[in-house]
């Protein structure tokens, strides 16, 4: 059997002296996230994991299983002496889009493999999860294994949160589609809550300098590090909200094509958009409310107008931005203005799993909820930055197959985990995306 190429899509290499040290450090996060990820699916039954509501999105028990599918290719049959798979099935099931480990079930009909069952999986879980736990602290590993352990366990804490807010977000469409309209998890978390204003801050232009450096953990397409320049702008301080989404809708926004770009227009005829995804108009007639009534992962809530507005195809936030007088940031403005704010916010950690009511910048003036809430849709074009490489072997995959007709989002949202961001994440999807957390804000050049 080919083995996969150590991966390296992620953190740098592990000092030489240090990768017993740098696996110590790491356990106790990977635990901590894999028992975050079993959190989510507590409750459900095994028919809520079992079922896919669309080809975009997959069962939960698909998402259990592919993390812990990334860790048995990639370190345990790596790295474990006398490796044997758990399940040799496994290896074509869960595999995701990794051409070079081998065949993969198509993406479509992930909901028909009724077995393995959700037990199993979860036992296929704790296997791997105690496996690589066995093999991390093993005196006899090499400080070479070591050092290539801790990088793709660095990369799979990362990967698995990634799957955290994918598994929410395929869940949330899935619950969607039931008439029931069952909620994930019952009654609102209190959330605090401080009026961010609206408004604009002005930022200077000039060169700068986008990206991370070469140390710590960052995914290969934050890298390399490389000048920009950008010119003078202004940023909304606020995301756009229910209330200028509802303005749009009511001024006919989605039946005026001056509004949209070309794509943008055909989508919305083809598919019949007349709102986000999840909006309904609110039969119960409360004139108090928006008019309008959303789906959530705690059920379905009337929409409020102050909250920052989610599920947005890049089409729909370009089109409200123009609407606006505005347009959309590119990500080399969003990064600039983010960079030195702390990763704050309601984030998956705070529990709600819906955007909230506008939170006071931690300074003054400042623009507000640039992490958490909503993915913030830029209007660059996902591509690789001036000198990326793509890694060898199969986790070349990871990123840099898909630097093509995406497009770039920033900030993360209401389901991304805190420890899962910087303010150099690039996040990505097609245009025509809407079930992911995703919204936006407004920029303008400088006037």
């Amino acid at each position: 059997m080919t083995r996969p190429a150590l991966p390296s899509a992620g953190a740098t290499a592990v000092p030489a002296a240090e990768p017993h040290a740098a696996l110590a450090r790491l356990l106790p996060q990977f635990h901590q996230v894999r028992a975050q990820t079993l959190a989510l699916v507590d409750g459900l039954s095994e028919e809520d994991c079992a079922l896919q509501s669309m080809p975009d999105a997959s069962p939960a028990k698909w998402h259990l299983a592919h993390v812990t599918w990334f860790l048995e290719v990639f370190a345990l049959e790596r790295f474990e002496p006398g490796f044997r798979p758990f399940h040799p099935a496994f290896r074509m099931l869960f595999n995701s889009y990794y051409n070079g480990v081998g065949e993969k079930h198509p993406r479509a009909e992930r909901g028909l493999v009724s077995r393995p069952g959700l037990p199993t999986v979860v036992t296929y879980r704790a296997e791997v999860e105690g496996r690589l736990d066995a093999l991390a602290r093993a005196p006899g590993l090499s400080a070479a294994d070591a050092a290539g352990l801790a990088e793709v366990v660095e990369l799979g804490i990362h990967h698995e949160q990634q799957h955290q807010e994918l598994l929410l977000t395929d869940l949330k469409h899935l619950f969607s589609r039931n008439p029931l309209l069952p909620a994930w998890r019952e009654g609102w978390p209190p959330i605090p809550v401080a009026a961010a204003p609206a408004g604009w801050f002005a930022c200077e232009g000039g060169l700068d300098t986008t990206g991370v450096p070469g140390t710590g953990f960052a995914f290969d397409n934050e890298r390399p590090m490389h000048r920009t320049f950008v010119e003078p702008f202004e940023i909304a301080r606020r995301p756009v909200s229910c209330g200028e989404v509802i303005a749009f809708i009511e001024a006919g926004g989605y039946r005026r094509p001056e509004c949209w770009l070309s794509a943008g227009w055909d989508t919305v005829q083809a598919r019949g958009w007349q709102a986000p995804l999840y909006w309904e108009r609110d039969a119960g007639g409360d004139r108090q409310t928006s008019g309008w009534s959303t789906f959530t992962l705690r059920g379905p809530v009337a929409v409020s107008p102050d909250v920052p507005a989610v599920h947005l195809s890049h089409y729909e936030a370009d089109a409200i931005a123009r609407w606006l007088g505005a347009r959309l940031p590119t990500e080399f403005e969003w990064e600039r203005i983010a960079r030195g704010y702390p990763v704050e916010g309601n984030l998956l950690e705070a529990g709600l799993c819906h955007p909230a009511e506008p939170m006071a910048p931690s300074r003054p003036g400042q623009p507000a909820q640039l992490f958490g809430d909503v993915w913030e849709w830029t209007q660059s074009a996902y591509l690789p930055y001036p000198g990326y490489c793509t890694a060898a072997g199969a986790i070349g995959e990871y990123n840099g197959k898909f630097m093509s007709q995406q497009l770039v989002l920033r900030g993360g949202s209401c389901a991304t985990p805190r420890s899962h961001l910087r303010a150099t994440y690039r996040n990505f999807f097609p245009p025509d995306a809407r079930w992911q957390f995703s919204g936006a804000r407004l920029a303008r050049d400088a006037r």
